[in-house]
């Protein structure tokens, strides 16, 4: 019973410690100052990574051997262009132009989807390999497509929430395709 006194004492004291040492970050010149801030500096993120992402599927699509996996890539390098459309086609419902900042999300999952081909043997490793990081980016790109659904809401932005709405749902089918594409045939055979 001392013991764990002890141990609870050790843990709160390092939590106080640990909140008063803590500062809080100061916010940029530029920062959102509100949702809608919030709302547009999101939009510009994720144009910057779609178009990030219609630049990296081509080499994924060059480098898989599978060619249900290459027409699953090529399926979604169409759908990703369209997402770029629709997210121009968002900022100008909104009365904005359409600009990209750079997305350091999106940059980080593309830099380990190459690391992840350097690192993998041509054939079904390196189609698992693949796989695992568009998965990775599916999921940043629906986390941030719901996200941005929600923000719309909120702000009653209508015609770009259904936009955002379309693009997630798209998002999350091709995820599922991959899912079954693993599972069906290349994460066995990966073995």
């Amino acid at each position: 019973m001392a013991t764990t006194k002890s141990a609870t004492a050790a843990k709160t004291k390092t939590a106080a410690k640990s909140t008063t040492t803590t500062k809080k970050t100061p916010a940029k010149k530029d920062a959102a100052k509100d949702l809608s801030d919030l709302f547009e500096d999101s939009l510009k993120d994720i144009y910057w990574a779609e178009k990030a992402l219609v630049k990296a599927l081509p080499k994924m699509m060059k480098n898989a051997t599978n060619e249900k996996l290459k027409a699953a890539i090529e399926k979604h390098l169409a759908e990703t262009e369209t997402h770029v459309t629709r997210l121009e086609e968002i900022f100008e419902s909104m009365g904005k132009k359409a600009q990209a900042k750079k997305c350091d999300a999106m940059q980080g999952l593309l830099d380990e989807a190459d690391s992840i081909v350097e690192e993998t043997e041509p054939g079904t490793v390196r189609d698992a390999g693949i796989i695992a990081a568009a998965q990775k980016v599916e999921h940043y790109e629906i986390a941030t497509y719901g996200t941005l659904a929600a923000f719309a809401k909120i702000l009653k932005e209508s015609a770009p929430m259904k936009n955002l709405l379309k693009t997630l749902e798209e998002e999350k089918t091709c995820d599922e395709s991959l899912t079954q594409l693993a599972d069906v045939n290349l994460n066995s055979k990966a073995k």
